[in-house]
């Protein structure tokens, strides 16, 4: 019986070391892989320690530094080092509350970054060894150094103040594993052996682990490499960490924004970055190629200034309210390195007024002293309503949609901070209608009215449609100036080191400033008169004029005095073409050339050139037959002209100044002259006529004519005329733009008056945007876009006063499509005048009834 016993114990003894040793011999090789992993303590690539290579000193702590707060390990490899690891590191890499590595395969080295080539580890995917060897690496040599490490890939961008501000928020001394919480898609689930109350972390967005879950997990990483149930790496780690950490990935719901993920692919954020997941969440992936992080980090500069501005605010508020309640006078309030806190004696070393930066919001920030001090509401609905533009009903300008939906989309986000812990969600339907101004000195008011929906799904679940009445006021910061150089540090540097180096540039942009704007003042004031300016060019490129003409010739004959006082007589470099609509029964188009034969003759070469056309006028046939001749190269300047637009030698300097080739189109805003028969403001110009019998004698009144109505006062104020922003028919291109293929030339399908400069800028800006989003979406595939950067054309529009559309009468033909007819009267009821200056004039001194009588005339003649 005992010889039995003896012989079971043996026999159990014996299966026990055999199961050891057999576990022993399975475990062997992970074993070694980690035996060699410590070999790379001192790394055969780049002979620098652990802490070197992160530029980490040996005494620096949890303890005793801020910038110990999270380590960033980012999984690389040799392909992309020089492409998505640069980038990271040269955007979002160098600001995180602590250090960050990119961890590649052995052998991979990059000088401009901390690069850690993990030994026995190649780029093979998926790369579960790689991320289970850099996790390792963490623990061996980062484990006491810092509170947090974060697994992340070389396609994710993270916003290191937001991440810093999170994981200052959860105790680090407790097992965290932290990310987007996923269970694989429709196809995986179910096969990824994952249990019911299993989980992991996705990978992409980003993976947090607190100090106390790397050091439970380290040291079974071998077990964790023998034992692999599927072929990805961030399950695998969620497995391991739910089996030796005994947590989780976070559950919670929120974190699918936090972590944000695009399922676009390779072309996500290549589009509109002005969204809700943008501007939340904490990390956002993937960003496939370089550009598109360089953009994202741009756009995130752009939020954080905001952010900076609107805090800069709340001190300036809290500093104007202690000032208040400590009653301390300005004069006698200085900072403790004695820089005074307000403007004294023009001097600019003050931390800006807080009587202005300093009010609280409020509507009634400006009150008005007089009439001519209130500041005017415009009412927003379908389309804006201005009582003091010249436009009073037009369009929603971009600047101010786009300003409506920032407006809109943060008070939304406010609404719903708490909304899932009350069971409600509350979302945006339309504005209904408001009402902005905007005040200098202190922002931009808005009083809107704003169509919601209310929809409550926990409970008793409900719909409702609700308004609710918003008053914002979108205070303005003070305006910095600084001195831009090549080396941003250095500039950063010297900013820290010497303040004066700042406070002598501006100074210097002082003095510059008032000189400057003492010579515009005087240039524009003197005697009412236009100046003739210095006829030297900005540059040596060819200016064509192409004029479009069909009868007119009147007016024409102004138009030649002008162009041979400004142009032929001081010998610029700049053409003419007239694209001339003949009836054939006419008989002063023969003596029209013939006067621009003299011209040439007289100045020895052709700067004037006719082309003859033939039927029914249109001015986009008329430009688009100029520009394809061959009078024009590629190289020179194209600027479309009406023939009653006066200019000067100004006028072509701003011509060379605002157009750029493949980059930039100059749309001037032109002033246009009102009705003189019911403004009395401005001169008539003498009666013009051509002398079928003697045009040479004709055409040399007509230059005493034309100095005659050049030398008077034509003024540029809100009495004698109108900058026409509302027109485009000016225009400055070069050819080989405005012949490239996505533009092709000039609109040619619109017949009649008006419209064919808006359906020509909106080609430009059509094909604009087109090769934008072209570029955006190469630069995510990965594809070639070649010459790309060579063509993308913005629109440059400015009011030029050294344009002058002289006022003549406009006949509207009934016959004309709907817009067309539409423009064509708003354009002729633009003319009659000033709507402040109508009023006082007629409505308030004179008869009213007799003044609409007398515009009524005015309008049918």
């Amino acid at each position: 019986m005992m010889t039995q016993r003896l012989k079971l114990f043996y026999g159990l003894l014996g299966a026990v070391v055999g199961l050891c040793i057999g576990t022993f011999l399975k475990s062997f090789n992970t074993m070694e892989t980690l035996s060699r992993c410590d070999m790379f303590t001192v790394p055969t690539v780049q002979f620098k320690s652990p802490l070197d290579i992160i530029n980490l000193t040996a005494e620096e702590t949890i303890l005793n530094s801020q910038r110990n707060l999270v380590f960033v390990g980012v999984m690389s490899s040799k392909d992309f080092l020089e492409t998505r690891a640069k980038a990271v590191y040269e955007t979002w890499g160098k600001s995180v509350p602590g250090r960050i590595a990119f961890f590649s395969s052995e052998g991979s080295s990059c000088d401009d970054l901390p690069v850690v080539a993990l030994h026995g580890v190649d780029d093979r995917y998926p790369p579960q060894k790689k991320s289970f060897m850099m996790l390792h690496y963490m623990y061996e040599h980062f484990i006491d150094k810092f509170e947090w490490f974060l697994r992340a890939d070389d396609d994710v961008f993270i916003k290191p103040d937001k991440l810093e501000k999170f994981l200052r928020r959860v105790d680090s001394t407790k097992a965290q594993f932290i990310g987007q919480a996923g269970r694989g898609n429709n196809e995986e689930f179910g096969l990824l052996s994952l249990e019911y109350d299993e989980n992991f972390c996705m990978g992409g967005p980003g993976i947090i682990m607190s100090r106390q879950t790397l050091k439970r997990v380290a040291p079974h990483i071998p077990t964790c490499l023998k034992n692999l149930y599927s072929t990805h790496e961030d399950v695998e780690v969620g497995r391991c960490v739910q089996k030796f950490a005994g947590i989780p990935c976070t559950w919670n719901y929120e974190m699918q924004s936090i972590f944000h993920h695009n399922s676009s692919g390779i072309r996500a954020f290549s589009s509109n970055l002005k969204k809700k997941e943008v501007h939340s969440a904490i990390t956002l992936h993937p960003i496939k190629r370089s550009p598109l992080m360089h953009r994202m980090y741009a756009y995130y500069l752009g939020l954080l200034s905001q952010e900076l501005r609107q805090q800069s605010l709340y001190l300036h508020r809290d500093i104007a309210q202690m000032i208040s309640l400590l009653q301390i006078p300005k004069s006698h309030h200085m900072l403790a390195h004695g820089v005074p806190l307000f403007r004294e004696n023009d001097n600019f070393n003050f931390l800006d007024d807080h009587d202005i930066l300093g009010n609280n919001p409020s509507l009634n920030r400006h009150i008005p002293e007089n009439l001519k001090e209130i500041i005017e509401w415009d009412f927003l609905a379908k389309s804006i309503y201005s009582a003091a533009h010249s436009n009073p009903k037009r369009k929603m300008e971009s600047a101010l949609k786009e300003g409506l939906d920032d407006v809109i989309r943060e008070i939304m986000e406010n609404i719903n901070t708490y909304s899932r812990q009350r069971g409600r969600v509350i979302e945006y339907r339309e504005i209904l209608y408001g009402y902005s101004r905007v005040n200098p000195m202190h922002g931009h008011d808005l009083i809107l009215d704003l169509l919601l929906v209310y929809k409550k799904y926990r409970g008793k679940k409900m719909t409702v449609p609700v308004r609710k009445h918003l008053y914002v006021q979108r205070s303005f910061t003070e305006t910095r100036i600084r001195e831009i150089v090549d080396d941003p540090e250095i500039a950063y540097r010297d900013f820290v080191q010497n303040n004066s180096t700042i406070l002598r540039f501006t100074d210097k942009m002082k003095s510059i400033f008032n000189e400057k704007l003492n010579k515009f003042s005087e240039y524009y004031s003197s005697q009412g008169k236009r100046p003739r300016m210095p006829t030297e060019s900005t540059n040596s490129d060819k200016i064509i004029f192409v004029l479009p003409l069909s009868g007119r010739y009147e007016t024409f004959l102004r138009f030649l005095n002008n162009f041979e006082d400004v142009i032929l007589r001081n010998n610029e470099n700049v053409d003419l073409i007239v694209s001339l609509f003949i009836e054939s029964t006419d008989p002063k188009v023969s003596l029209l050339l013939q006067i621009v034969d003299d011209l040439n003759r007289n100045y020895s070469r052709r700067a004037i050139i006719t082309i003859k056309l033939y039927g029914e006028f249109s001015r986009g046939v008329a430009i688009d037959r100029a520009i394809q001749s061959g009078h024009i190269k590629d190289h020179d300047i194209i600027f479309l002209i009406d023939v009653d637009i006066l200019y000067s030698s100004l006028t072509l300097k701003r011509i060379r100044q605002n157009t750029i080739k493949h980059k930039q189109v100059y749309l001037p805003i032109v002033f246009s002259e009102y009705n003189p028969e019911l403004v009395s403001a401005i001169p008539t110009p003498p009666n013009m006529h051509l002398d079928n019998e003697n045009f040479l004698f004709d055409y040399r009144r007509m230059e005493k004519n034309y100095q005659f109505y050049a030398n008077q006062s034509t003024i540029v104020n809100n009495e004698s005329g109108y900058f026409r922003e509302f027109g485009y028919g000016l225009a400055s291109i070069y050819k080989c733009d405005i012949m490239n293929n996505k533009i092709n030339g000039f609109v040619t399908d619109i017949k009649g008056w008006g419209l064919e400069d808006v359906k020509f800028l909106e080609k430009i800006l059509t094909a604009s945007h087109q090769i934008q989003n072209q570029y955006l979406l190469s630069i995510a595939e990965g594809n070639e876009f070649k010459n790309i950067s060579n063509f993308n054309l913005n629109i440059f529009r400015s009011p030029d006063p050294s344009l002058i559309h002289i006022f003549h009468h406009i006949t509207c033909d009934k016959n004309l499509e709907k817009n067309q007819y539409k423009m064509c009267l708003g354009t002729k009821s633009n003319t009659l005048g000033n709507f402040r200056l109508l009023k006082e004039k007629y409505f308030i001194k004179n008869n009213f009834m007799g003044f609409v009588g007398r515009v009524k005339e005015v309008i049918a003649n």
